[in-house]
């Protein structure tokens, strides 16, 4: 790998650190918005229970949703990149190992 592909490679890895980075934080964010909105709910409600329980229900709901489809399209993009760049890395790795025939699958 010459200096361009590693500096490339590095900028990428660095791209999508900050990708993640930011991306974590706008769900944290939005998770944290929507908890203090339930609580201002159910604090301006005053103890009417089955609002209560309506509110919380529908807080946790979007919780859960918005981290889980963080991570499930977090997952599916890290699972692609993995793939596409696959054969790549190989093609790497195998450049840099010895060419030597003296492994046990040699015959030697």
């Amino acid at each position: 790998m010459n200096q361009d592909q590693a500096a490339a490679v590095t900028a990428d890895t660095q791209l999508e650190k900050t990708r993640a980075r930011y991306g974590l934080l706008a769900v944290i964010a939005s998770n944290l918005a929507i908890v203090i909105v339930a609580i201002i709910g159910v604090w301006r409600l005053d103890g009417d229970k089955s609002v209560i329980v309506g509110i919380l229900t529908a807080a946790f709901t979007a919780v859960s949703s918005m981290t889980t489809a963080y991570l499930g399209i977090k997952a599916v993009s890290n699972t692609a990149k993995s793939l596409a760049l696959g054969p790549a890395a190989g093609r790497a790795a195998g450049s840099a190992a010895p060419s030597g025939g003296t492994g046990p699958a040699s015959g030697a």
